[in-house]
């Protein structure tokens, strides 16, 4: 058995790289720092399951799918559009296959179903998890934005444009709202200026 999670093993370090890869995109905003592919995951994973939840899809299951949405992003980097204009689109799912290539059978499987299943976005549960990652990218737009990088808008935009489900877009225009801190101000009972 022990041979067995060798390949397992490996993954696991080779999924901490996404904890230093950066969302590239951003760079194009003037983000100096932005966040790494994995902190972008962790969000998504949360904002997926509470749209399914509210969607009355399975929530654990849209949060599956959404951990592993960018995994692949290990072998290929996180490409932004602009990029993928030029070098084109890594098949996630080839990727995929390689990545689990020598896993257990059972974990092997269930990670190309669950990527293929994303990629499909045909099931509740997966058009959830793509909502998830386009209102994650738009929050943190408005973030940047309120940090002073004004050119954030463009992924807010285009971000609040791709959501789906009525939940997605009704959360967006909620966030849209608000302050960044305007959870800390209601928390600490103080008023926003």
């Amino acid at each position: 058995m022990a041979d067995d999670l060798t390949a397992v093993a490996n993954f696991l370090y080779e999924a901490g790289t996404l904890k230093q890869s950066k969302r590239t995109g951003w760079w194009m905003a003037g983000v100096r720092d932005p966040e790494s592919v994995a902190e972008h995951a962790w969000r998504t994973s949360l904002i997926a399951s509470v749209i399914a939840k509210l969607e009355g899809a399975d929530p654990a299951r849209a949060a599956f799918l959404a951990v592993w949405h960018d995994s692949q992003e290990t072998r290929t980097g996180d490409v932004n559009h602009l990029g993928k204009k030029y070098a084109g689109e890594a098949d996630a799912e080839a990727v995929t296959a390689d990545q689990v290539a020598g896993m257990p059978e059972v974990l092997a499987s269930t990670v190309r179903e669950l990527v293929g299943e994303y990629e499909a976005r045909e099931s509740p549960e997966a058009v959830c998890a793509r909502d998830a990652d386009k209102l994650e990218c738009m929050l943190q737009g408005i973030e940047y934005r309120a940090q002073g990088y004004e050119l954030a808008q463009r992924w807010i935009d285009n971000s609040r444009g791709r959501l789906v489900t009525g939940t997605a877009q009704r959360l967006a225009d909620e966030l849209l709202g608000l302050d960044p801190l305007d959870w800390l101000r209601a928390v600490l009972g103080e008023k926003r200026t």
